[in-house]
């Protein structure tokens, strides 16, 4: 079965489509992934308080998920208390975005930086992006989400080479979190600091979301480590 590709119209742009050339000439990009069930317009309104030099682009997961879409499906395992997922599906879908963003810069002739945003299961395609390409985007934000392990052919040495890199991160949660599974930020806790530099940063009450706090913490952060 053929996995869908990344959805160029669906796209949601900071700037007009026309305009997306010329200005990543000077520009650096930010693209943002939803989560699970959400679609690309989500985070968008994110867009008004990061820093005013990004063009954002805001994309749609591949998968259909009720009446959003998913990079990858999940499934709550009651018995062992976790989010069941196809780590393959997940590699799969990762290699779609790879093919859009190629397919981006072949367009305008290259980047200036690229910065990455993940809200939960986008997140984890965030380090998945990272894990493939551990030298092409500048920093990510990761909020209210998860790593999984990659036990596909190829990952320890991917793992290897993002270890080498450590490309700066910031990962943003409520340690209360109602939906990632105590196994999964274990492992997250485990692994993050071993492949990134993580600025990690907790906020209570905000449940399964954001907060303006978050929100503005993570517009420094990209203040700090992207090229603006």
């Amino acid at each position: 079965m053929t996995f869908p590709a990344i959805d160029s119209t669906a796209v949601r742009w900071s700037i007009p489509r026309e305009k997306v050339a010329s200005a990543l000439a000077e520009r650096p990009l930010l693209l943002m992934m939803h989560g699970y069930g959400s679609n690309e317009g989500d985070l968008f309104s994110l867009g008004q308080y990061m820093p005013e030099e990004f063009v954002i682009a805001s994309l749609r997961a591949p998968l259909s998920a009720g009446p959003g879409y998913a990079w990858f499906q999940i499934d709550y395992d009651a018995e062992n208390a976790t989010l069941r997922r196809d780590v393959s599906e997940v590699t799969r879908s990762t290699h779609q975005l790879i093919s859009w963003i190629d397919e981006l810069e072949d367009e305008v002739g290259g980047f200036q930086d690229v910065a990455l945003l993940g809200f939960s299961q986008g997140g984890v395609m965030l380090t998945q992006l990272f894990r493939h390409q551990p030298e092409r985007f500048s920093a990510g934000v990761f909020l209210a989400s998860f790593a999984v392990d990659d036990t596909t052919e190829g990952g320890k040495e991917r793992d290897a080479a993002l270890a080498a890199v450590k490309p700066p991160i910031f990962w943003g949660r409520d340690p209360q979190d109602p939906v990632i599974t105590p196994d999964l930020i274990e492992f997250t806790r485990r692994w993050l600091p071993a492949h990134f530099d993580v600025d990690a940063q907790l906020y209570a009450h905000v449940g399964h979301g954001l907060s303006l706090e978050e929100i503005e913490d993570a517009t420094a952060f990209l203040r700090k480590h992207v090229g603006l």
